[in-house]
C-alpha cells in the first residue's frame, strides 16, 4: 500500500510539472498573440491540459486527441495558423509512443488528428499558409515525438531485460553452489553405502558363523546375537543417513571417491569373511580407465553386499569375461529355499530399491548397461562395461526404462543405495542465459526462455530504430515535394513594395516587365477576388512579403489589353 501512493505521488508530481512547462508555453503564445481573447487562448487551454495531462497515463491516445483540438482551433485563425500547442501536441505524442507498448491503436490516432486537421482546412477554406501548416508541421508534431518515445520505451524495455538476465545469473551462480554442496554430500553418502556398509555386512555374517559354532557357551552366543542385532541397526542407520544425504536427480555421478581395492581383493576378503563366493576372470585383461574399473568394483561390491543381506548362506558365482571392446560382469546368487534361514532386514520392507537404481544410473553414465532379474541358477546381476567411458555417456543422458527387478524376490536387488542418480536434466535448475548469445550453439538446439526473451526486446528495438529512421524519410517523400512546390509558388509572385511603388497605370506591360515577378500569386482569398474592377480588366494578385507562415499585403494589378489599367491594395486577413 505505501508503495502505491509512493507511485502515485510521484506521477501527480510529474504531472503537474509537466503541465507548468506546458501551461508556461501556452501563456508566452497568448502574450506574443497580443490581441488573444483571454478565454479561447488562454483559459481553455490551460483547463484543456489540466484534463490531458493525467489522461496521458491512463488514455495516451485521448490525451493526445484533446490537445489536437487545441491547434484545430489554430486553423480556425484568421490571421495565423501557428500557435504554442504544438509543443503540447510533440510531448504528448511523445508520452504515447512511450507508454503504449502497440503501435496499431497509436496510428489510427495520429492518422484521425491529421485527418481532422486536413478536413478543417478545407471546410474552412484556408489559405496556402494554412494547409502548408497542416501538412507538414502537425504530422512532424505528431509522428516524430511519436516514434521517439517508442524507441524510448524500446531501450527502457532492453535494459530491463539486461537486469533480469543479469539477476538470474546471479541466481545461478547461487544454485551452483548450493548443487556443488549437494554433490559432495551425495558424494559421501555413496561411499558410505558401498564401502562401509559392505563392511558392516560382512562382519554381521562373520558374528552369525560365529553365533553357530560348537565351542560358545550360551551367554556367548547370546553376546554374538546382540552384536548381530546391533550391527544390523548400524547398518539399518547408515541406510537412513544415506537417504538423508541422498541428492536430487541431476548431479554428476562420475565424481566420488577413489577406490583403492581391486575386485580381487573385495572378492577374498568376502571368502575370508565366510561368505561362500567363487570367482573366475576369462580373457585376457585389458588397460581400463580408472572410472570403468571402480564401476566393475562397485557392481561387485553392491551384488556381494545384497545378497549377503538377503541371501545368506547361499552360493554366490562372480564371473568377469573381457572382450575386444568392452567387459562383461556376471553376478548369481541362489535364491534360498522357502525354509532357509531369514535374516532381519531380508525381504520386501527392508530396502526402498535405491541400490540398483543407482547401480544402474552409474553403469549408464560409464555408458553400459545393466541387466538384473531372477532367471536360472538364482538372480542374476549382468553388467557390460566398456574399456573406455564414452563421450555420449559423459553427457549424462539415462539408459531407458528403470532396472528390471520384479517381484523383489530375495536376493540382490532387495538392498538400499542413494549412490547413482544420473545427470539427467534437473527441474528446479534454470537454464544457462548465456547461452543465449553464443554463435557456437548447435542447429536446432533449443534456446532458454530468458534467451529467446532478449532476442525478442533486441528485435523490437531494433525495429522501433529502423522505423524511427524510414518513417521520416517516407513522410518527406510525400510532404516535402509538396511543401517546396508550395514555398517556390509563394516566393516566386513576391512583388516587393519598392517596385510596387514604380508601377504607374497607363503603362504597357512590356515596359513593365522586368519590375514584375515571374508569375502572379495563385492563390488569392476569396474577398480578394470578389472585389470591384475595372470593365473588361484581367486582375492579376502579387504577395508584398516572403513570410511563409503569415499572411501578408497582397498587391491587385488590372490589366486591359496589355495595358495596366489600375493597381490596389488588399489587405491581410479577412474582413
Amino acid at each position: 500500500m505505501l508503495n502505491t501512493r509512493t507511485t502515485s505521488a510521484r506521477s501527480a508530481r510529474g504531472d503537474a510539472a509537466l503541465w507548468t512547462v506546458l501551461a508556461a508555453a501556452t501563456g508566452y503564445g497568448f502574450w506574443d498573440a497580443g490581441s488573444a481573447s483571454l478565454t479561447l487562448d488562454l483559459v481553455l487551454p490551460l483547463a484543456v491540459l489540466a484534463v490531458a495531462v493525467p489522461w496521458s497515463r491512463r488514455r495516451p491516445g485521448a490525451a493526445v486527441v484533446l490537445v489536437n483540438g487545441l491547434c484545430v482551433m489554430g486553423l480556425a485563425d484568421a490571421s495565423t495558423p501557428g500557435n504554442a500547442h504544438v509543443l503540447s501536441l510533440a510531448a504528448l505524442s511523445c508520452l504515447l509512443g512511450a507508454r503504449v507498448a502497440e503501435a496499431r491503436r497509436p496510428l489510427l490516432a495520429l492518422a484521425g488528428c491529421a485527418a481532422v486537421d486536413l478536413a478543417t482546412c478545407a471546410v474552412l477554406r484556408a489559405q496556402p499558409v494554412w494547409w502548408f501548416y497542416a501538412l507538414t508541421v502537425l504530422p512532424a508534431a505528431l509522428l516524430l515525438p511519436w516514434l521517439a518515445g517508442r524507441h524510448w520505451r524500446g531501450r527502457r524495455q532492453l535494459v530491463r531485460e539486461g537486469w533480469r538476465l543479469a539477476r538470474g545469473l546471479e541466481e545461478r551462480q547461487h544454485l551452483v553452489a548450493e548443487r556443488a554442496r549437494l554433490t559432495e554430500r551425495a558424494e559421501i553418502a555413496a561411499d558410505m553405502h558401498d564401502s562401509l556398509g559392505h563392511a558392516l555386512s560382512l562382519v554381521a555374517l562373520r558374528a552369525g558363523a560365529l553365533e553357530l559354532s560348537p565351542d560358545l557357551t550360551d551367554r556367548d552366543r547370546a553376546d554374538l546375537a546382540d552384536l548381530r542385532g546391533t550391527i544390523a541397526d548400524a547398518v539399518e542407520q547408515v541406510r537412513e543417513t544415506v537417504a538423508v544425504l541422498q541428492d536430487p536427480p541431476g548431479r554428476d555421478t562420475g565424481a566420488g571417491l577413489p577406490v583403492n581395492d581391486t575386485v580381487e581383493d573385495l572378492l577374498s576378503r568376502a571368502a575370508a569373511s565366510g561368505v561362500p563366493v567363487r570367482w573366475e576372470r576369462c580373457g585376457a585383461s585389458p588397460p581400463l580407465s580408472c572410472l570403468v574399473e571402480r564401476g566393475m568394483y562397485r557392481v561387485v561390491q553392491e551384488a556381494l553386499t545384497n545378497a549377503t543381506k538377503h541371501a545368506p548362506d547361499c552360493s554366490i558365482s562372480v564371473r568377469i569375461t573381457h572382450e575386444p571392446d568392452r567387459t562383461r560382469v556376471s553376478v548369481v546368487n541362489a535364491v534360498p529355499s522357502a525354509g532357509g534361514p531369514a535374516h532381519a532386514g531380508a525381504g520386501p520392507a527392508s530396502g526402498v530399491g535405491r541400490g540398483l537404481i543407482g547401480l544402474q544410473e552409474r553403469v549408464t553414465v560409464l555408458g553400459g548397461s545393466l541387466r538384473t532379474g531372477s532367471g536360472s541358477g538364482g538372480f542374476h546381476v549382468t553388467a557390460v562395461l566398456p574399456h573406455r567411458a564414452t563421450t555420449a555417456a559423459r553427457t549424462g543422458t539415462p539408459a531407458p526404462g528403470p532396472v528390471t527387478a520384479p517381484g523383489r524376490p530375495a536376493g540382490i536387488h532387495g538392498a538400499a543405495s542413494p549412490t547413482g542418480t544420473a545427470r539427467r536434466p534437473d527441474p528446479g535448475m534454470a537454464p544457462d542465459p548465456i547461452r543465449a548469445g553464443d554463435p557456437d550453439t548447435a542447429p536446432g538446439e533449443v534456446l532458454p526462455e530468458s534467451a529467446e526473451r532478449l532476442a525478442s526486446v533486441r528485435s523490437d528495438a531494433r525495429r522501433r530504430s529502423a522505423l524511427a529512421f524510414v518513417a521520416p524519410v517516407v513522410a518527406a517523400v510525400f510532404f516535402v515535394p509538396s511543401a517546396v512546390y508550395l514555398a517556390w509558388q509563394l516566393t516566386t509572385s513576391v512583388l516587393p513594395p519598392s517596385r510596387y511603388d514604380e508601377l504607374t497605370p497607363g503603362v504597357p506591360r512590356t515596359e513593365l516587365a522586368l519590375l514584375l515577378p515571374a508569375r502572379a500569386y495563385p492563390y488569392p482569398p476569396d474577398h480578394a477576388r470578389s472585389a470591384p474592377r475595372p470593365p473588361g480588366a484581367r486582375c492579376e494578385f502579387y504577395r508584398s512579403g516572403r513570410d511563409l507562415l503569415d499572411e501578408v499585403d497582397l498587391y491587385r494589378l488590372c490589366w486591359s489589353g496589355g495595358t495596366l489599367l489600375t493597381k490596389d491594395t488588399v489587405p491581410a486577413g479577412r474582413p
